[in-house]
């Protein structure tokens, strides 16, 4: 039996977004601690400090020790350990037109396992991801009722040039205005919201029209044409190490690669290029295998049809039979 890699991407995606949630939890915790008014807490309330003292029971100061996890995907801080999304340090870096070398720093390791593994945070750990997937399978179940999903292309430079123009225009104004339009801030800043302050602000808001985009106008319309996020992970993975290859002998061109990639790639033609996630839905669903993972500074050039495919046999006995009239021709004229 293959281990089924996609299962362990859904964990990933599963443990982040619940990481997300338990961080303002433990921050309400953490509050209702240094006030010491367990008994004028809601009923609630009382039940979220319950639960939460029974997670920390094993930190002997609540109060002080929690300092140690604060954050979200767009900035966090953990066990002393601070970490950005590069697009964070990109974007503070525009809006204040100066290098602050502590925070730039905090995004090393991200941009080293992007150029590494390319855009592993898109399809690994993105809690808009999930988000997103989860809504796929909504379009999915949709389209089974006889709603289409809407099949529009755009052109994917789209998102490169909407980078550019954000990052001018918060050097223009001095405000970060890449986190109001970047799915993963966004997500992570509207749970805290919901959960610290009893409600959503208006990027909730936001984030519906992008679900939306996503059923109605493209699939996965934002993450491919319109996410600065995702044009700058593209920019620094271009030239990864890690990229899913094809085997043209074990290859039966059944499509099902292709079909199943949510960002339009064609994997059964060796089509992978930056805007690959590396997510491995390709490997899974690979009935022969054909796909997996290997370290490459680049793609594979084409390498045609799958060698167990209908296409490939007819294109060999095409050749075998024009290599036995050729043999044929040759005989006569000797």
């Amino acid at each position: 039996m293959r281990f089924n890699i996609n299962r362990l991407r859904w964990l990933v995606l599963c443990s982040v977004f619940s990481f997300l949630i338990v961080l303002p939890c433990l921050s309400v915790y953490q509050s209702f601690v240094a006030a010491n008014a367990y008994d004028l807490l809601t009923p609630s309330e009382k039940y979220l400090y319950d639960v939460m003292e029974f997670i920390t029971v094993f930190l002997s100061n609540p109060e002080s020790d929690l300092d140690m996890l604060k954050g979200t995907t767009w900035s966090a801080s953990i066990f002393g350990f601070k970490v950005s999304d590069p697009l964070a340090v990109v974007a503070q870096s525009a809006a204040g037109l100066e290098l602050h070398w502590p925070f730039i720093a905090t995004a090393i390791i991200p941009v080293l396992l992007t150029i590494f593994l390319g855009r592993i945070f898109c399809g690994w750990i993105c809690p808009a991801t999930f988000l997103y997937e989860l809504n796929s399978n909504v379009a999915a179940w949709l389209a089974k009722k006889g709603w289409v999903q809407g099949q529009r292309h755009f052109d994917r430079r789209i998102k490169y040039w909407l980078l550019a123009f954000m990052l001018l225009l918060s050097m223009l104004i001095g405000s970060v205005l890449l986190a109001a339009v970047y799915p993963p801030a966004i997500v992570g800043r509207e749970i805290y919201y919901a959960i610290t302050q009893n409600g959503f602000g208006i990027g909730a808001i936001f984030f519906m029209i992008t679900l939306l985009f996503d059923v109605l106008v493209a699939r996965r319309g934002f993450c491919r044409y319109l996410c600065p996020g995702g044009a700058l992970y593209s920019l620094l993975g271009r030239y990864r190490l890690l990229r899913v290859k094809r085997d043209v002998e074990s290859c039966n061109d059944c499509h099902k690669c292709t079909s199943i990639c949510e960002f339009e790639l064609d994997p059964m033609r060796d089509d992978f290029g930056q805007e690959c996630t590396n997510c491995s839905a390709c490997i899974v669903v690979c009935p022969t295998d054909a796909l997996s993972f290997s370290f490459s500074s680049s793609d594979t050039l084409v390498q045609g049809p799958g060698h167990i495919g209908h296409k490939y046999r007819l294109i060999e006995r095409i050749n075998m039979s024009k290599q036995a009239s050729n043999k044929s021709v040759d005989q006569a004229n000797e």
